[in-house]
């Protein structure tokens, strides 16, 4: 009798975007000043935290480029390929960008898991790919001792499309197209504890991709976007403060979350990314007076392929967040606002 391959997530230490290394960490690796100012075409680099590199072209044309990787949170050797594809685009779409095509980077344990299982990782790629139009052209892989795989991706887009994280304004509203809670499901997928509605909830908001950005950058109303990974909430919603020079305010209540979010974080169902993310970036963030634990635990909670974090003009606010929803994002809400004051997060009841 043929022994069962084991399961992806019993292979990893980590899984999804709770993989990344904290907050805190980046920041003392990249502290060190880089040369990027000595190239001008070089128009967004590792200065604010961005999401991807734009390099300008020409006057109408700006190359996009990014790479994300991970290991497995879910056991599932296709879906797990689709998370990830998804995940890499979404730095793309992010930043007004289109994809145009993607390399896959894949590292596997070849003495423990089969060929088939590899194949059908790249498969769920190949998938997400073919669903935003574009080929897997090429790639790199090893002999790793744990799982990952993901892609890097090249994209296009005009320089008055480019949205980046620090262009939220004093009197913007902020917008949060997808729920919270893809770290807290995967935890328990890690125990065998999520239900398969629970499971079928996080596959279709994983694989959702991001390609509103794509339409959104198009509107004068947009100032900034950036995508919700692997810090959390709170961890790019900081990063935008930061790069803008601004308070963002998050209204608590309005914050969409996962059908089983709130009790699964209540039972205690974590990964180690959110309080690692909570060490890192707690100096910056007030929270509001009474919030339990286990609520905190649910904002700084890691999404892998998560949704878009959107700056827009007050005015407009309701009706863009309107269209998000008729676009295929139920999920997406106004959650809070941008005001004058130091480079903080402010969490209101």
């Amino acid at each position: 009798m043929t022994e069962a391959p084991p399961r992806l997530t019993s292979l990893a230490h980590g899984g999804g975007c709770g993989c990344k290394l904290a907050p805190s960490v980046l920041q003392e690796l990249l502290a060190e000043k880089t040369e990027s100012s000595l190239f001008q075409q070089l128009l967004v680099g590792t200065e604010t935290g961005d999401d991807a590199a734009v390099w300008q072209i020409d006057d109408t044309t700006c190359m996009i480029a990014t790479t994300d990787f991970f290991m497995p949170m879910v056991d599932d050797p296709h879906d797990f390929g689709r998370i990830a594809a998804a995940n890499a685009l979404s730095d793309v779409y992010a930043m007004g960008g289109r994809p145009i095509m993607a390399l896959a980077i894949l590292g596997m344990p070849i003495e423990k898991l089969p060929t088939h299982i590899m194949r059908q990782i790249l498969k769920g790629g190949r998938d997400i790919c073919a669903t935003a139009g574009i080929p897997v052209a090429g790639g790199h892989s090893i002999d790793s001792p744990e799982p990952i795989y993901g892609l890097a991706v090249i994209g296009t887009c005009r320089p008055a499309d480019i949205r980046r994280n620090s262009g939220a304004r004093p009197g913007d509203a902020l917008i949060l197209t997808k729920g919270l809670g893809v770290g807290i499901y995967s935890a328990a997928i890690k125990k065998q504890a999520l239900s398969p509605d629970g499971y079928q909830e996080m596959i279709a908001s994983t694989t959702l991709l991001n390609r509103i950005g794509s339409e959104l950058c198009k509107d004068p109303n947009v100032h900034a976007m950036t995508d919700v990974t692997g810090f959390g909430l709170l961890g790019h919603a900081l990063e935008m403060a930061r790069g803008s020079g601004c308070t963002l305010m998050i209204s608590d209540r309005d914050v969409p979350v996962f059908a089983q979010g709130s009790s699964l974080a209540e039972q205690g169902f974590l990964t180690g990314a959110s309080r690692r993310n909570w060490a890192s970036y707690s100096e910056a963030v007030r929270l509001h007076e009474g919030m339990p634990e286990w609520r905190r635990d649910l904002l700084t909670d890691p999404q892998t392929s998560g949704g878009l974090l959107i700056a827009c003009e007050s005015r407009s606010a309701a009706a863009l967040a309107e269209t998000i929803v008729k676009s295929g994002y139920p999920s997406a809400k106004v959650i809070g606002c941008v005001e004058r004051g130091r480079p903080a997060v402010t969490i209101e009841e």
